[in-house]
Protein backbone atom coordinates (compact mmCIF):
# COMPACT_ATOMS: atom_id res chain seq x y z
CA UNK A 1 0.00 0.00 0.00
CA UNK A 2 1.41 3.30 -0.94
CA UNK A 3 0.91 5.85 1.54
CA UNK A 4 0.22 9.34 0.56
CA UNK A 5 -0.69 8.53 -2.93
CA UNK A 6 -3.81 8.21 -4.45
CA UNK A 7 -4.53 6.95 -7.92
CA UNK A 8 -6.29 8.99 -10.98
CA UNK A 9 -9.65 8.81 -11.95
CA UNK A 10 -8.94 9.99 -15.58
CA UNK A 11 -11.02 13.12 -15.24
CA UNK A 12 -8.18 15.80 -15.01
CA UNK A 13 -6.58 13.97 -17.88
CA UNK A 14 -9.59 14.61 -20.43
CA UNK A 15 -10.06 18.14 -19.08
CA UNK A 16 -6.19 18.54 -19.51
CA UNK A 17 -6.65 17.28 -23.33
CA UNK A 18 -9.40 19.36 -24.24
CA UNK A 19 -8.09 22.27 -23.03
CA UNK A 20 -5.05 21.46 -24.60
CA UNK A 21 -6.75 21.33 -28.16
CA UNK A 22 -8.84 24.57 -27.68
CA UNK A 23 -5.67 26.62 -26.84
CA UNK A 24 -4.23 24.62 -30.49
CA UNK A 25 -7.26 25.93 -32.21
CA UNK A 26 -7.40 29.35 -30.75
CA UNK A 27 -3.60 29.87 -31.84
CA UNK A 28 -4.39 28.33 -34.85
CA UNK A 29 -7.26 30.39 -35.72
CA UNK A 30 -5.25 33.68 -34.83
CA UNK A 31 -2.01 33.35 -36.96
CA UNK A 32 -4.54 32.07 -40.04
CA UNK A 33 -6.27 35.44 -39.73
CA UNK A 34 -3.34 37.26 -39.30
CA UNK A 35 -1.56 35.24 -42.28
CA UNK A 36 -4.34 35.24 -45.05
CA UNK A 37 -4.81 38.85 -45.08
CA UNK A 38 -0.85 39.29 -45.98
CA UNK A 39 -0.62 36.78 -48.06
CA UNK A 40 -3.27 38.05 -50.35
CA UNK A 41 -2.22 41.56 -49.82
CA UNK A 42 1.63 40.51 -51.44
CA UNK A 43 -0.35 38.18 -54.08
CA UNK A 44 -1.19 39.29 -57.65
CA UNK A 45 -4.46 40.96 -58.09
CA UNK A 46 -6.92 38.82 -59.22
CA UNK A 47 -7.97 41.44 -61.58
CA UNK A 48 -5.96 40.81 -65.16
CA UNK A 49 -5.01 43.92 -67.31
CA UNK A 50 -6.41 44.93 -69.90
CA UNK A 51 -5.87 42.74 -73.03
CA UNK A 52 -7.06 45.62 -75.32
CA UNK A 53 -5.47 48.44 -77.14
CA UNK A 54 -8.11 50.53 -76.86
CA UNK A 55 -11.76 50.94 -75.32
CA UNK A 56 -14.61 51.99 -76.96
CA UNK A 57 -16.34 54.88 -74.26
CA UNK A 58 -19.56 55.45 -76.09
CA UNK A 59 -21.17 57.86 -78.90
CA UNK A 60 -20.42 61.79 -78.52
CA UNK A 61 -24.08 62.05 -77.82
CA UNK A 62 -23.75 60.08 -74.32
CA UNK A 63 -26.17 62.69 -71.96
CA UNK A 64 -23.28 62.39 -69.27
CA UNK A 65 -21.22 64.65 -71.47
CA UNK A 66 -24.42 66.78 -71.61
CA UNK A 67 -24.94 66.99 -67.81
CA UNK A 68 -21.67 66.90 -66.78
CA UNK A 69 -19.07 67.45 -69.45
CA UNK A 70 -17.12 64.25 -68.63
CA UNK A 71 -17.78 60.66 -68.12
CA UNK A 72 -15.35 58.44 -66.24
CA UNK A 73 -14.68 54.92 -67.80
CA UNK A 74 -12.48 51.71 -67.26
CA UNK A 75 -9.56 50.73 -69.36
CA UNK A 76 -8.52 47.36 -67.76
CA UNK A 77 -7.84 48.82 -64.00
CA UNK A 78 -7.50 51.96 -64.25
CA UNK A 79 -10.43 54.58 -64.36
CA UNK A 80 -10.12 57.28 -67.42
CA UNK A 81 -11.32 60.71 -67.36
CA UNK A 82 -12.92 61.28 -70.40
CA UNK A 83 -13.90 64.61 -71.16
CA UNK A 84 -16.03 66.69 -74.23
CA UNK A 85 -15.00 70.12 -75.20
CA UNK A 86 -16.81 70.40 -78.38
CA UNK A 87 -17.56 67.69 -80.80
CA UNK A 88 -14.91 67.20 -82.11
CA UNK A 89 -12.44 68.56 -79.04
CA UNK A 90 -12.34 65.04 -76.58
CA UNK A 91 -9.69 64.30 -74.48
CA UNK A 92 -8.95 61.62 -71.78
CA UNK A 93 -6.76 61.35 -68.96
CA UNK A 94 -6.09 58.93 -66.25
CA UNK A 95 -8.76 59.84 -63.59
CA UNK A 96 -6.21 58.92 -60.71
CA UNK A 97 -4.84 61.94 -58.83
CA UNK A 98 -0.83 62.17 -58.92
CA UNK A 99 -1.08 63.42 -55.08
CA UNK A 100 -2.70 60.37 -53.05
CA UNK A 101 -4.60 58.52 -56.02
CA UNK A 102 -8.13 60.11 -55.44
CA UNK A 103 -10.42 60.12 -58.33
CA UNK A 104 -10.68 63.80 -60.04
CA UNK A 105 -13.52 65.07 -61.85
CA UNK A 106 -14.34 67.39 -64.62
CA UNK A 107 -15.80 71.39 -63.38
CA UNK A 108 -17.31 72.66 -66.67
CA UNK A 109 -17.66 76.01 -65.20
CA UNK A 110 -14.10 76.46 -64.45
CA UNK A 111 -12.78 74.39 -67.52
CA UNK A 112 -10.26 72.53 -65.43
CA UNK A 113 -10.06 68.63 -63.92
CA UNK A 114 -10.14 68.90 -60.14
CA UNK A 115 -9.33 66.27 -57.38
CA UNK A 116 -11.52 66.51 -54.03
CA UNK A 117 -9.38 65.37 -51.69
CA UNK A 118 -6.70 68.09 -51.07
CA UNK A 119 -7.74 70.41 -53.58
CA UNK A 120 -5.51 69.36 -56.79
CA UNK A 121 -6.14 71.19 -60.11
CA UNK A 122 -4.79 70.09 -63.44
CA UNK A 123 -5.32 72.01 -66.61
CA UNK A 124 -7.52 70.47 -70.40
CA UNK A 125 -4.02 69.52 -70.90
CA UNK A 126 -3.50 67.39 -67.99
CA UNK A 127 -1.04 69.95 -66.24
CA UNK A 128 -0.96 70.64 -62.68
CA UNK A 129 -1.11 73.82 -61.85
CA UNK A 130 -2.50 73.95 -58.12
CA UNK A 131 -2.31 72.13 -55.19
CA UNK A 132 -0.20 69.39 -53.85
CA UNK A 133 -0.19 66.66 -56.96
CA UNK A 134 3.34 66.42 -58.14
CA UNK A 135 2.90 64.89 -61.66
CA UNK A 136 0.84 65.90 -64.91
CA UNK A 137 -2.49 63.34 -65.61
CA UNK A 138 -1.57 60.48 -68.07
CA UNK A 139 -2.93 61.65 -71.13
CA UNK A 140 -5.07 59.14 -73.52
CA UNK A 141 -5.15 59.05 -77.42
CA UNK A 142 -8.62 59.82 -77.93
CA UNK A 143 -9.93 58.48 -81.74
CA UNK A 144 -13.36 59.34 -82.67
CA UNK A 145 -15.06 57.14 -85.49
CA UNK A 146 -18.29 58.96 -87.39
CA UNK A 147 -20.69 57.86 -90.08
CA UNK A 148 -22.79 60.30 -92.17
CA UNK A 149 -25.66 61.50 -90.21
CA UNK A 150 -24.62 59.75 -87.04
CA UNK A 151 -23.13 59.78 -83.84
CA UNK A 152 -19.90 59.22 -83.11
CA UNK A 153 -18.43 56.45 -81.45
CA UNK A 154 -15.03 57.56 -79.45
CA UNK A 155 -12.46 55.09 -78.52
CA UNK A 156 -9.76 55.49 -75.99
CA UNK A 157 -6.37 54.01 -76.39
CA UNK A 158 -2.76 54.33 -74.13
CA UNK A 159 -0.90 57.51 -75.71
Amino acid sequence: MNSGTTQDTGAPQGRRSFLGWFLGATVTALFTSIAYPVARFLGTPSQPEVAASQVQVGLTDDPDFAAKGFKIVRFGSEPVIVIKLSDTDIRAFSAVCTHLACIVGYRKKKHDIYCNCHGGTYDLQGRNIAGPPPRPLTPYKVNIVAKAGQPGTIFISKA
